[in-house]
């Protein structure tokens, strides 16, 4: 079971990461940091919460201030550094999302749980759109890594295989499902249709809604 972490927005992951060699940044040379090595992307990061998540990091002391500069006609800026309890949480905080699985809630998923509430026909039209656009953009996405400069270690580049490996499986599926519902086959779908044509739930759905059937 996940951690009840102090600060528990990822994004505070990528600024301990980053301060993990010991040279002092301040937020600015953060934020350019996790942009320059793509984890804006990697953690889904809102730059609206940024100097919350800095504050919060120092507020429980996995973060240091260790002085300021100043540059002419900018404000004074506030450097920051790695404490032994920042490293601490960083390695344990890793360790827990590497090695225990954790339910996620993609907004696919929330739209398959009632996806009911279209006609097969249009999931069909709206799923084919979907899936284009995977397949394009995992194509993109492919060529892109084979163009990586030999000298990068393949050890930079795991977090994007990995998120292309995710969007092919989730094509693959998409897929599948598409077949299903175009040959007819999917269980449950004539009464999906029925539904459609007549403007009223089949009896065996009404009786999920009205509790008379194990759910």
């Amino acid at each position: 079971m996940a951690k009840q972490r102090k600060v528990s927005n990822l994004l505070a992951l990528g600024v301990l990461s980053v301060l993990v060699p010991g040279r002092p940044m301040h937020p600015y040379e953060m934020a350019n940091v996790l942009k320059r090595t793509g984890k804006e992307r990697d953690l889904n990061i809102k730059w609206g919460s940024f100097y919350t998540v800095v504050g919060n990091l120092e507020k429980h002391g996995f973060i240091v201030a260790t002085g300021s500069d100043s540059e002419r006609g900018r404000p004074e800026r506030t450097t920051y550094t790695l404490t032994e309890a920042g490293q601490t949480e960083l390695r344990d905080w890793l360790r827990e999302l590497v090695a225990e699985p954790e339910p996620e809630n993609p907004r696919l998923g929330a739209a398959l749980s009632v996806i009911t509430i279209l006609s097969p026909e249009e999931v069909v039209f709206l799923l084919r759109q979907r899936l284009e656009a995977l397949d394009r953009d995992n194509a993109a996405d492919a060529d892109e890594l084979t163009k990586v400069p030999d000298v990068v270690p393949r050890v930079f580049l795991v977090e994007a295989e990995y998120a292309l490996a995710m969007r092919r499986a989730e094509a693959d599926w998409v897929r599948s499902l598409l077949a299903e519902i175009e040959a007819g086959t999917l269980p449950g779908q004539d009464m999906w249709r029925q539904a459609h044509e007549t403007g009223e739930l089949p009896p065996e759905w009404a009786a999920v809604f009205e509790g008379g059937a194990n759910t």
